[in-house]
């Protein structure tokens, strides 16, 4: 479901990043939500992945990681859509989130290992 609806809300932040005229973005902004827009595309079909894999056999790490995933993603590309918008580079929620984004995959790496 979550991945669904990064994808959904993805979806939505392409489009407005290719049809909002400039003056609603900051200088080089429609490049930034264009990365951010990316990055949250990408997350929310792993997500979608990770759902259908953990349908028969779960375990504590892997439902972790698959958190994580998502509250990275949010706060990165949340962080990113931000200063795109605002030109406000004032928040450390984008190197937090991607910080998370890391981490939750690393954890996930040991859960399917373990899982194994």
């Amino acid at each position: 479901m979550c991945g669904a609806l990064l994808i959904a809300t993805g979806t939505i932040m392409g489009a407005l990043t290719a049809h909002l005229p400039d003056p609603h973005f900051a200088e080089g902004g429609r490049v930034m939500a264009r990365s951010a827009m990316d990055m949250q595309m990408w997350q929310g079909i792993a997500l979608l992945a990770l759902g259908l894999g953990l349908r028969e056999r779960t375990s504590r790490l892997l439902l972790l990681g698959g958190c994580g995933v998502l509250v990275g993603t949010i706060m990165f590309c949340g962080g990113v859509y931000n200063t795109a918008f605002t030109g406000i580079h004032g928040s450390h929620i984008a190197p937090v989130g991607g910080s998370f984004l890391i981490l939750s995959w690393l954890v996930l790496a040991v859960g399917w290992v373990l899982r194994a």
